[in-house]
């Protein structure tokens, strides 16, 4: 584990990158216990302040766990899918406002992601993700439900159909589609979206899913996808109108 002292990059960056790596590489293995703040500051040469904001660097990514007492110190953590879906949904609704994302792209790389899903579900699946879909779809007919509420049932609908694949993999990837795409989506349409037509697909997708049936489940979620991609041009297209000046008889 070493670092560029002439580097221009900071050093608890260098020092938790290389601390990193090693995780990664397996030189450091899970519930290893770390060098003390001060055996790390002579070893990188650097002050113990430098070493203890590497080590919040690291435990900030549930790469470390710190314990106290005699037999304390800085621990090796295992991370967990679980752990890491907070990281993955931050890190993907970073990216889509921050490069634009057109609301086209995200819905194919969306929809084609959770399409990877269905054959699965329609094996895997258990009472406990049916059940789950089932109570978010009743949920959506709720009335008064608010526009807010109805959106946060939706992604958890559409995270209940993710799960139903019991691949950790597949869920952990999807995090970021489901939870951060769906919200942007739901904020473009929201408006004029018709909430029947949405309970209706996302019961036809259940059922598919329960009657073991992935292309009728497929066909379903082609139709949202379709639905929700043609609501996201006509809102967008009539905000664009709204701003255009109008012309003088």
């Amino acid at each position: 584990m070493k670092i560029d002292p002439n580097s221009s990059k900071d050093l608890s960056v260098q020092i938790a990158t290389a601390i990193r790596d090693a995780i990664i590489s397996g030189d450091l293995i899970v519930d290893e216990r770390l060098p003390s703040e001060s055996d790390l500051s002579e070893q990188y040469e650097v002050s113990r302040s430098t070493v203890r904001e590497a080590l919040k660097r690291l435990a900030a990514q549930n790469l470390i766990r710190t314990q106290r007492g005699a037999t304390g110190g800085a621990f090796i953590n295992r991370l967990t899918f679980e752990d890491a879906y907070g990281q993955q949904i931050t890190t993907s609704t970073l990216l889509l406002s921050m490069n634009e994302v057109s609301l086209t792209t995200a819905c194919e790389a969306r929809f084609a992601l959770e399409r990877s899903c269905i054959p699965l579900a329609a094996i895997r699946r258990n009472d406990t993700h049916l059940g789950k879909m089932r109570q978010e779809i009743q949920r959506q007919t709720q009335d008064g439900l608010s526009d807010e509420d109805f959106c946060a049932s939706d992604v958890s609908f559409h995270r209940a159909l993710v799960d139903s694949a019991q691949n950790p993999v597949l869920s952990y990837q999807l995090a970021g589609a489901v939870e951060a795409m769906q919200p942007l989506m739901n904020m473009i349409t929201y408006t004029a979206r018709n909430r029947v037509k949405i309970i209706a697909l996302h019961a036809g997708i259940a059922d598919a899913i329960e009657a073991g049936d992935a292309a009728l489940a497929e066909f379903s979620l082609k139709d949202l996808e379709a639905y929700t991609i043609e609501l996201a041009h006509d809102v967008l297209s009539k905000q664009k109108d709204k701003g255009r000046p109008q012309a003088q008889a």
